[in-house]
């Protein structure tokens, strides 16, 4: 049976101490947050089992693999704080001016052309009878449009 790599984090301020032991051996690193200090232990993995394939890594928070998960993918779906900053900056760079903007809505409305009805449906409508298309769909409506359904 092949003997587990172990990986162990410990904060250490902004910072973590990574200490990768297995082989015969024990390799210890730091990095800058938890998913550069995970990044880091599997290049010190690497650097451990060489080519060997089937390998096994229990990752651990100060010796507690369920606290390492859940810190883990804690900072894998959080969302950054910087990402809000870089957002709100976006925005305010896209955001129009007030006096542009006021200039633009003050700006008239170009009319649009109108469809002018034909002799026949025009004599229908004054006669009150439905137009001889009433049932028929435009184009790319959906038949239930037409039906009311």
């Amino acid at each position: 049976m092949i003997e587990p790599i172990e990986a162990n984090y410990v904060p250490d301020g902004d910072d973590w101490t990574i200490t990768i032991v297995g082989r015969g051996k024990t390799l210890t690193a730091t990095a800058p947050g938890l998913i550069a200090a995970r990044d880091r232990a599997d290049q010190m993995v690497d650097e451990l089992a060489g080519d060997e394939k089937n390998r096994t890594v229990v990752h651990r928070l100060d010796g507690d693999a369920l606290e390492f998960t859940t810190a883990y993918l804690n900072a894998r779906l959080a969302k950054p704080q910087h990402v809000d900053e870089l957002a709100d900056d976006k925005a305010a760079a896209t955001a129009p001016d007030t006096e542009n903007a006021t200039a633009e809505k003050d700006k008239p409305e170009r009319a649009r052309p109108t469809e002018r009805a034909s002799p026949a449906k025009a004599s229908s409508a004054k006669d009150g009878a439905a137009p001889a298309d009433a049932g028929k769909t435009a184009g790319d409506e959906p038949a239930e449009a037409a039906t009311g359904s």
